[in-house]
């Protein structure tokens, strides 16, 4: 008995150090990209990549809105003139991408500059999405500090040439669940970009250098 205990107990501490191992790595590879707007000199950006985080009615969450004003500062400084904004949309009373689009159309951000991917159902399908359905070799990435370091690691495995920006504007309630739930998700996708996988849904390509509104629907 004691043997299985001791055996459980070096399983359990393998498991730890490694889960801590591939999150540090994340990390580590990642944290370079992050950049402040004005230390983004590229002038051969594709696009500005806005991450889904949720809906409340017609209104963007306090972390969804803060993701989209931070495109908008980065739009204003001319780092890139189109936006993806990705996000689920897989049922019709749940809209983010819509929601996203029209907050920025009313931050006066031109309706054909925005792109929606309505099928951005996860961080990996997002960025999986951003390289092969819309054609984007090099992108800025815009999410809070804690998702960003995941995004950053798909896009560099995905061979899709990338830089983040932090779009914390404010405290944001539950981010301790949060930030244990993303080492889980750190996980996961490393995992995921071992192998590769396609996004859960492809489609047409849809060249980011067009017009946006060819990915409207209403």
């Amino acid at each position: 008995m004691k043997k299985i205990i001791k055996y459980l107990i070096f399983s359990v501490l393998v498991v730890i150090i490694l889960v801590l191992t591939i999150n540090l790595y994340i990390i580590l590879v990642t944290k370079s990209k992050i950049k402040t707007i004005d230390k983004i000199n590229d002038k051969d950006i594709d696009c500005i990549i806005v991450l889904g985080a949720g809906i409340r009615g017609d209104n963007p969450s306090p972390m969804l809105e803060d993701r989209l004003l931070t495109s908008v500062d980065l739009y204003i400084q001319n780092i890139s003139n189109k936006i993806i904004v990705s996000g689920d949309h897989g049922q019709i009373n749940y809209d983010e991408v819509n929601v996203m689009k029209n907050y920025l159309i009313e931050k006066d951000i031109p309706s054909e500059n925005i792109f929606m991917d309505h099928a951005g159902f996860s961080t990996y399908d997002s960025i999986y999405r951003a390289k092969e359905i819309f054609k984007a070799k090099k992108v800025v990435i815009i999410t809070q500090k804690y998702h960003l370091y995941r995004a950053l690691y798909i896009a560099k495995e995905l061979d899709l040439e990338s830089y983040g920006v932090i779009a914390n504007k404010r405290p944001y309630a539950n981010q301790l669940i949060r930030d244990i739930r993303e080492i889980a998700a750190r996980i996961k996708d490393f995992i995921k970009c071992i192998f590769k996988p396609k996004a859960k849904y492809l489609g047409e390509t849809i060249s980011v250098s067009g017009n946006g509104d060819i990915t409207n629907d209403k």
